[in-house]
């Protein structure tokens, strides 16, 4: 409670003096544990956007105040405090969220509510369709992320199309994340006329991934695609070396965050995996958003780029459909984010009408995302068509 309100009391006191009542945005994410990468880069990738559309004088002449809360990556604790958000701290709108488990449960909460969310990192593809017409009239949940269904066909595009694998694992965590995961990888290989020549699950904190490998290897596997996050990965990875025995790793996004590159070290090196967002300067606004990063956070590195650029694109557009609404009600927020008007200059992509009422998904595989690589401890693009696609040429 304490760092909530000191939270709270730090983005007031950025603020000038303002005579408006504030605008109170939710923000949820694991702030702590595994999955803090992801979700610490989110909330300083939306806490840069707020500062500087308050720096711009607010939305609708009102300053946006963010209120945090740490889900911890539990479904429960996710549920629970959403609940405070809207009941307690009269939240108008949702950011955030990174476990599509924590996604589904509390998203329930907004939706319940009729207040938007528009989700910066959970990737599941049913996030969005959990409230979808015409079972629901109206569906308050909105994404920014690349959705499973289009990771997943990447993944295996770049193992089965690209590189010729044919006898393919699945690795995968127990979580909602993990199993949903590997149901659209199988799909995506069916897809091909294949079915995975091994599957494997573990659980979160689980560290010794050996005897995994070794029925791998015994199959006769040449690659393994990965649906999981970093620590775990990290220990697939380790424990490789220790079996002397080195396949391909081809994953889902999370195969770039940090903890996974910096665990696995050196055993990191050749994974890739679909990336919305790759930090380097492709273009002045990437230049210009590095650059703020650094000097907001004193950082030269972000854990995980994409998702505190997701972070960062979902308070802009949140920002415009305030400003098209010309009003906090959440309905009439909904039907902005639906039919938005303004075109969106973010970070991973610039917005035009990226949704509707159909089709509340921001991202699809028309023009996003890349194929990442970990090189020399760090992702870049795996292929030069994409950086050269990133710059706009």
């Amino acid at each position: 409670m304490r760092a909530c309100l000191a939270a709270l009391l730090c983005s007031l006191l950025a603020l000038p003096a303002w005579s408006a009542e504030p605008i109170r945005i939710g923000v949820t994410g694991p702030f702590t544990g595994g999955s803090a990468p992801m979700g610490l880069s989110m909330r300083d990738g939306i806490r840069m956007a707020a500062n500087e559309i308050n720096a711009a004088g607010g939305v609708l002449g009102r300053p946006v105040v963010l209120i945090e809360r740490d889900d911890e990556a539990r479904n429960e604790r996710g549920a629970q405090v959403v609940q405070e958000l809207v009941e307690k701290d009269k939240v108008v709108a949702g950011l955030g969220i990174v476990n599509t488990g924590v996604a589904l449960a509390s998203q329930q909460i907004y939706q319940q509510a009729r207040i938007p969310v528009i989700t910066s990192v959970a990737t599941g593809s049913f996030i969005t369709k959990q409230f979808q017409p015409p079972r629901y009239p109206d569906n308050y949940i909105f994404r920014i992320s690349a959705h499973d269904r289009v990771q997943a066909e990447m993944i295996v595009e770049e193992a089965v199309d690209r590189r010729g694998f044919t006898k393919i694992a699945i690795f995968h965590d127990a979580t909602n994340y993990g199993q949903l995961g590997k149901l659209d990888l199988v799909h995506s290989l069916a897809i091909r006329g294949l079915g995975p020549t091994l599957i494997e699950r573990f659980n979160l904190r689980d560290v010794d991934m050996t005897s995994h490998l070794r029925r791998a290897r015994a199959a006769g596997v040449q690659a393994i695609l990965t649906y999981g996050i970093g620590p775990e990965l990290a220990h697939i990875a380790n424990a490789m070396t220790v079996l002397d025995w080195r396949v391909p790793l081809i994953g889902s996004w999370t195969l770039g965050m940090s903890n996974f590159i910096d665990e696995a070290g050196p055993n990191a090196e050749g994974a890739r995996m679909p990336q919305t967002y790759i930090a380097e300067d492709a273009t002045a606004r990437r230049s210009a958003f590095l650059t703020r990063y650094r000097e907001t956070y004193g950082s030269e590195r972000i854990p995980v780029p994409p998702a505190a650029a997701q972070g960062y694109d979902s308070m802009l557009v949140l920002a415009a459909a305030i400003r098209q609404a010309g009003d906090t009600e959440g309905e009439k927020i909904r039907e902005a984010l639906e039919s938005l008007k303004e075109r969106v200059e973010g970070v991973v992509m610039t917005y035009v009408r990226p949704f509707s009422k159909t089709d509340h998904e921001a991202i699809d595989d028309t023009s996003i995302p890349y194929m990442g690589e970990v090189r020399n401890g760090r992702v870049v693009f795996a292929y030069e068509r994409d950086r050269l696609r990133a710059a706009g040429q």
